[in-house]
């Protein structure tokens, strides 16, 4: 995912999820839909009033924070301001850095938002690029990459750099995003509600049908484009799948994933189809998916275990793909 200009190739770090929200056209439920973040969005609600003004006002308001494609945007120019000073940034960026910066405790580095310059380098960011980098390219740029190197400090909200770092929060930006439009649909008094941006889900309340929200698992598999893996029940709850089937670079002969592992500066490179998390926060579900795409299906799958995530894991096998899921994961199927 990319906090791009619509219409724009986005990064994806998400996949799109097939929504199945049953009848839509319950008496006070309305669609609203559009571009954003260089991806779609797709919201069904029931609301008293007509929300699309606030929905457009909310999601300019993240690009305007977090945007790489926007040189002015905040998080631009933190990208561009001296290493060494507290740079003044609104509470939405601190947000999403404070949880960036846990997840990069959790997973030692498997998550980080400060891995801008790989993402730049291997053709995933604003500028297109020419051929895949050479090795010394890729260790060049992960020397500008680390965690523990971005400060964040709440109150004043501010972020601090030591030495030259260049932040892109795509990988749970979009999550915040759909986090905030919940929030912000719930001022309005809408009730029950399903926001998708670009396949980062949250619902809230029921559906049209007066039933939980039903989301579909796409398959992993860009010549089954639309076909759905597995359907989930949302009530109250965010659902985030990661993959590499849609955005992806070929060079040299090889498939090159758009997800990069900051610990070695290149592509993952795994049997790992996709990875979908359900969680309470879309922001988190996000950074999750992320996290666990990067270290792959047994990796992944005990850290899932660990932390207590509700996770799915779409795998390559010999014969096709193949599912593995925690206990938590699998109570929210539909059979």
């Amino acid at each position: 995912m990319a906090l791009a200009p619509p219409l724009i190739p986005s990064l994806m770090l998400s996949l799109m999820l097939a929504l199945l929200v049953g009848c839509a056209d319950g008496a006070d439920y309305r669609r609203y839909a559009g571009t954003t973040m260089g991806t779609y969005y797709e919201i069904t609600a029931q609301c008293p009033v007509d929300v699309s003004a606030a929905i457009e006002q909310e999601l300019a308001l993240v690009n305007d924070e977090m945007s790489t494609y926007m040189p002015d945007s905040a998080l631009s120019r933190f990208n561009s301001a001296p290493p060494g000073q507290w740079f003044s940034v609104p509470e939405g960026v601190i947000e999403v850095a404070a949880a960036a910066a846990v997840l990069s405790h959790e997973s030692g580095g498997a998550f980080d938002v400060t891995v801008g310059p790989l993402v730049n380098l291997w053709g995933f960011g604003p500028e297109e690029v020419d051929g895949t980098p050479s090795r010394q390219d890729v260790t060049e740029a992960l020397a500008r990459v680390g965690h523990e190197r971005l400060e964040v400090r709440q109150d004043p909200p501010a972020l601090r750099k030591q030495g030259e770092l260049y932040v892109d929060m795509s990988a749970i930006a979009k999550g915040h995003g759909v986090d905030r439009l919940v929030t912000r649909l719930q001022q309005q008094g809408c009730e029950s509600m399903l926001v998708d941006v670009g396949g980062e889900v949250r619902a809230h309340g029921l559906s049209p049908s007066n039933q939980a929200w039903r989301v579909g698992v796409e398959v992993p598999d860009p010549t089954r484009h639309g076909t759905v893996q597995r359907v989930v029940r949302l009530s109250d709850g965010a659902i985030a799948t990661s993959g590499d089937y849609r955005n992806f670079l070929e060079g040299e002969g090889r498939h090159y994933s758009h997800t990069i592992d900051p610990r070695t500066g290149y592509p993952v490179d795994h049997n790992l189809a996709s990875v979908s998390v359900i969680h309470p926060s879309a922001m988190w579900a996000d950074g999750y998916a992320t996290l666990l795409n990067v270290l792959g299906d047994n990796d992944g799958l005990a850290f899932a275990r660990t932390h207590g995530l509700a996770a799915m894991f779409i795998v390559r096998g010999e014969s096709g793909l193949e599912e593995r899921y925690t206990p938590s994961f699998e109570s929210a199927l539909l059979d």
